[in-house]
Parts: C-alpha cells; structure tokens; sequence
C-alpha cells in the first residue's frame, strides 16, 4: 500500500533540513505532530492515522523523517514564510506527550499558535475530520499525555474519525486501504490549508461530515 504520492506540482515552495540556528534566526517554527506508534506491526492502523499523515505529508514536500531529537523522528521543511517540524513521537502513543513538551521547549514555540496535533478519532465516522482549536482528551491517551505534559488544552488539533471501528490496533482490512488512503490524503490537505489559509479557512472547509456511499466502511 503506498499512502505518500508524489510531490505535487502545486505544492509550495520548500527549503528542507534547516538547521536550529537557522530555526532560531528566523520566524517561529510551525511544529505538527502525527500520533501512532512505533513499529511495523502497528503501522497501517487506525490507531497510526497520525503517522500517516505525516508520512503523506513528508513525500509529498520531499522531506524525510528520520532524525531522532526529543524522543522523536523529525523532519524539516519551510512553507508559507515559516519553518515546519514534523514529528512522530517514538515514545509509543501512551507517552507522546514526553516528546511533545521537549519539542515545544527546544523549538521555543508557543502551544496556542504554533503546534498542530493529528490523530485519529473514535467518536467520528470514519472519513470525518475536524480541525478544534482545544479541548480534552475524549478518552484519546495520546492526547491525554500531550495535554498533562503541556499543562494546557489550547492548542490546534486534527481529528480523525475510525467509528466504527473498534480495534485501534488491528491492521486495515485489505478492501478498507483505498478508502483510507482517500482519508489520508484528505487530512493531508487540510495541514497544508491551515498553513497556507489559516486554521479558519480549513475549519470551515473541512468541518463536514463526508458524503456519498464510501461515507462509512
């Protein structure tokens, strides 16, 4: 299953692995977090929906995630004026706030206006996104641990809906994989509106619930 297309044409333009100082000199850093877990076992997953996002995101501006900081693979790129971290906690879901305060503390960022969480959403249909700008954990232990090691609920975040699936960590059946990588490149498109348009923009055009037959598996 191949979840990361090639670069798009449309893609704005992108400067790759900047450097800390460079990160420093310059605007703050955008830092975007895909939850899941480590491991290939668990990677095409509804519970690594996150990860996936990433990973389409990535191939898509031809960027690599493999430098481990913060107990993290990151990779780096620049769009629409800011640096942009992407990060997949390596710490295993139920401690991905381990990674996440270490990250906003070494890129000096601010939770409220520069961190964008992605993950998946048991109480969402599957094909469902929404972008909220805080909020608790709804059960979620990724964002539980995010939430108790920031000390804060105010930051962005994209909600991917699995319902009904139920077992997060069963791999995708083999019917369900065009489906989901519909999903994923939808979710990657909204990252890239909310850092081109503004969150506003994608809230709005992406806070629906899908339509047509494939709305639910």
């Amino acid at each position: 299953m191949v979840l990361g297309r090639r670069r798009s044409e449309a893609s704005p333009a992108l400067e790759t692995e900047r450097s800390d100082q460079e990160l420093a000199s310059g605007p703050r850093s955008k830092l975007i977090v895909g939850l899941g877990n480590p491991g290939i076992e668990y990677q095409f997953t509804p519970h690594n929906l996150g990860f996936l996002t990433l990973d389409r995101l990535a191939h898509e501006w031809g960027v690599t995630i493999r430098n481990r900081q913060c107990q993290a693979l990151t990779g780096r790129t620049n769009i629409a004026m800011h640096p942009v971290v992407l990060a997949k906690p390596e710490t295993f879901m139920n401690l991905s706030g381990l990674a996440v305060r270490q990250l906003v503390e070494r890129l000096g960022i601010r939770p409220e206006a520069d961190l964008l969480v992605i993950y998946d959403e048991l109480d969402l249909p599957m094909g469902s996104i929404r972008i909220r700008e805080r909020g608790r954990s709804a059960g979620h232990n990724g964002m539980k641990s995010i939430i108790a090691a920031l000390g804060t609920e105010e930051f962005l975040r994209l909600r991917i809906g699995i319902a009904p699936e139920k077992k997060i960590l069963k791999p995708f059946r083999r019917s369900q994989l065009k489906q989901v990588e519909q999903i994923v490149e939808t979710a990657a498109e909204a990252v890239k509106v909310i850092l081109t348009e503004g969150r506003e923009v994608a809230m709005n055009r992406f806070n629906r619930k899908p339509q047509g037959p494939d709305a639910a598996l």
